[in-house]
């Protein structure tokens, strides 16, 4: 029995910790400020910040100012809104399926994307990204819709989404593995795409894929109420007046809204979506209201620093971000997943 001194601790701890978390948003936001300055700044040849400044500004036309203007800035802007969608994919993916392995791939929307993409590319010949985005959006609604028939509809549970994803994505990708092989050129075209990178990213890139994100950024937050009421279990949620099936339908959308996106603008980047939640839960506990505007922030600071190392460490080459991402997460989430504050959520 809860007396009454426990009840006004909780309640007066309950502002401290609001505060907090706002504090530490605050701090995300600074942190990603300074990723996108370096995504400016550091690549092939390390530009000084006030060139850069001038290059932003004033722009003259000059070899500097073309190379922050017309590479640099499309590439981290793509970085900002790619790093976005898959980090707020990851976690509504993880709350939907109520699994912490979730990564924003387990419905097959990557799958999706890819398949719809490497068809584009082989049998259309379309190699720009204005051309296959559409195609990537439509192969990933078509695998959304496939695996929420799959996993029962109406009677969808998280398992059985889960495994639907997971046996429509395996049939997918021995698909986009067949098509490569036996088309050469498309390989050639694709293995970058393939990989993950940000390096085709053009001026007009961001302005493609940016109203898709919005909109499944929107959709994410209008979800956080709801997911926290499904992470109580559906008869609770049910009697908080939740609609289960809404809120599924609404996740599905909104994790094909943002991963279709990104990948038909940058590849199938992976550990983004999946490790960046993790880090988010073990700052602001499991409230999706928290969850989601850090995983927002934090994930393109993940996402653009492994793209300036990747740009830094391979000089006067790069490394695609994808591998980045995959060599520095991989040990990084092992840590994570090891501690016993993570082990517990």
């Amino acid at each position: 029995m809860t007396t009454g001194v426990e009840a006004t601790g909780r309640t007066a701890a309950a502002p401290r910790r609001a505060a907090a978390r706002a504090a530490g948003l605050l701090a995300a936001g600074a942190l990603l400020a300074l990723v996108t300055a370096a995504s400016l700044a550091y690549g092939a040849k390390p530009i000084p910040l006030d060139q850069v400044w001038q290059g932003l500004v004033h722009y003259s036309g000059t070899d500097t100012d073309v190379v922050v203007r017309d590479v640099r800035l499309p590439r981290t802007l793509l970085g900002l809104l790619a790093g976005c969608a898959l980090g707020l994919a990851g976690a509504v993916m993880q709350a939907l399926t109520r699994n912490p392995l979730a990564d924003p791939g387990l419905l097959g929307v990557n799958a999706g994307a890819s398949a719809a993409v490497v068809s584009a590319i082989s049998f259309l010949g379309i190699t720009t990204l204005s051309g296959y985005i559409w195609f990537a959006f439509l192969g990933a609604a078509a695998v959304s819709v496939v695996v929420y028939a799959i996993g029962g509809s109406r009677a969808a549970t998280p398992v059985r989404l889960a495994l639907a994803g997971t046996a429509v994505s395996a049939a997918l990708y021995g698909y986009v593995n067949t098509v490569q092989i036996l088309d050469t050129a498309a390989l050639d075209r694709m293995r970058f795409w393939t990989v993950g990178s940000l390096a085709p990213a053009t001026p007009t890139a961001a302005g493609q894929i940016l109203p898709f994100v919005a909109a499944g950024i929107l959709l994410a937050l209008a979800l956080a109420r709801p997911l926290n009421a499904m992470a109580l279990g559906d008869d609770t949620a049910r009697s908080l007046g939740s609609s289960l099936n809404r809120t599924r339908l609404g996740a599905m959308v909104c994790v094909t809204l943002l991963c279709g996106a990104a990948t038909a603008a940058c590849g199938p980047i992976i550990f983004v979506g999946l490790m960046v939640p993790h880090v988010v839960r073990a700052i602001t506990g499991p409230d999706m209201r928290w969850v989601l505007p850090y995983a927002a922030v934090l994930s393109p600071v993940l996402l653009l620093g492994a793209d300036v190392l990747g740009r830094v460490m391979a000089r006067p080459g790069e490394v695609q971000v994808g591998i980045v991402t995959a060599l520095v997460g991989g040990p990084v989430f092992i840590y994570l997943v090891r501690r016993t504050r993570m082990a517990r959520l």
